[in-house]
């Protein structure tokens, strides 16, 4: 049995941030909370998952993991603040999960906080819409256009200016 390839190109987002690293790396982490997976665990139905994401996620978005790089690479000879995080929303993952469990590859979304040369904080993300757009199915595609905008709102809650390609039909 053969598989398949599929080759689609992904746009990377790097988003000057107005915050030092420090800052922006504690401003991310208040806005995205953590998921309370065992309280999650604990529903007993989807409606009760729904009305809990909704009130975790105030932007939509939960933090699943999160890794400090620069502690990972001491003795290395980089020398970059940099943190890794997925932060995504299953409610809003199960709306594409339902159409292809390959979406999981990219859900939740990979975000990269790092300094630059200065010490000011860049966002660092690849584009949902241009992740899922690669499903070729339209319903997925357009959870990946939603996502667009929630990232887009995470920007402006860390006092950024979104790029325009995240910016649909606001």
């Amino acid at each position: 049995m053969s598989g398949t390839e599929n080759v689609h190109e992904v746009r990377r987002l790097a988003v000057p941030l107005p915050l030092p690293y420090a800052e922006a790396v504690a401003k991310f982490e208040e806005i995205v909370p953590v998921v309370d997976a065992p309280r999650f665990m604990e529903l007993s139905s989807w409606a009760e998952v729904e009305a809990l994401a909704e009130k975790e996620a105030p932007l939509g978005f939960m933090r699943y993991w999160t890794a400090d790089i620069s502690e990972l690479m001491v003795g290395g000879t980089a020398l970059w603040e940099c943190s890794e995080y997925l932060m995504g929303n299953h409610v809003i993952a199960e709306r594409m999960y339902r159409y292809d469990p390959s979406v999981m590859l990219h859900a939740p979304l990979r975000v990269v906080i790092r300094a630059d040369d200065s010490g000011t904080a860049v966002f660092v993300i690849d584009q949902p819409s241009t992740l899922f757009d690669s499903y070729e199915r339209r319903e997925i595609a357009e959870v990946g256009r939603e996502l667009d905008a929630k990232v887009a709102a995470v920007l402006r809650a860390l006092g950024a200016e979104p790029p325009a390609v995240l910016v649909h039909d606001e």
